[in-house]
């Protein structure tokens, strides 16, 4: 018997997969259980839909998050912060307070956890930084620290 399955089985498929289950199992377990549907024509019909939507959503953040990298890639955020006489900064800047700072000079709105800054700015001067704004689509942009 033919199930499209609604959700994860073990041993059988994932969820939304189209799977042929032994009659009993899928009478007895997978319909009552509610893991499956019996494959006909409108329950295919809809999977495919459900699939297509996917689709298409999935297509448009990756359209949403090239259009956002574009607008990132090469800007630059200024920043002036206390530092000693060696160039060093007291403290450190973060991936928070970067983000926070393209919001407030450019506009755009970056999620802190997408900046690849492992342990913050510690210098004066220019640090280029990366961004993963989605898998396969990263910006680049500069942070450039004076002293105050």
């Amino acid at each position: 018997m033919k199930v499209i399955l609604k959700a994860d089985v073990k041993g059988h498929g994932k969820k939304g997969d189209l799977v042929n289950a032994s009659d009993g199992y899928a009478k007895n377990y997978l319909i009552p259980k509610g893991l499956a549907v019996v494959a006909d024509n409108s329950s295919i019909n809809v999977m495919e839909g459900q699939k297509n939507a996917a689709a298409y959503h999935k297509n448009q953040e990756k359209l949403h998050a090239q259009e956002l990298a574009d607008q990132l890639n090469g800007i630059t955020v200024k920043f002036t912060a206390k530092a000693g006489e060696n160039g060093k900064l007291f403290g450190s800047i973060t991936a928070k307070d970067v983000a926070e700072q393209i919001k407030i000079q450019h506009h755009l709105v970056v999620d802190k956890k997408k900046l690849a800054i492992l342990d913050g700015i510690k210098t004066l001067g220019t640090t280029e930084v990366l961004i993963k704004v989605y898998p396969e689509i990263n910006a680049t942009i500069k942070v450039n620290v004076t002293a105050q």
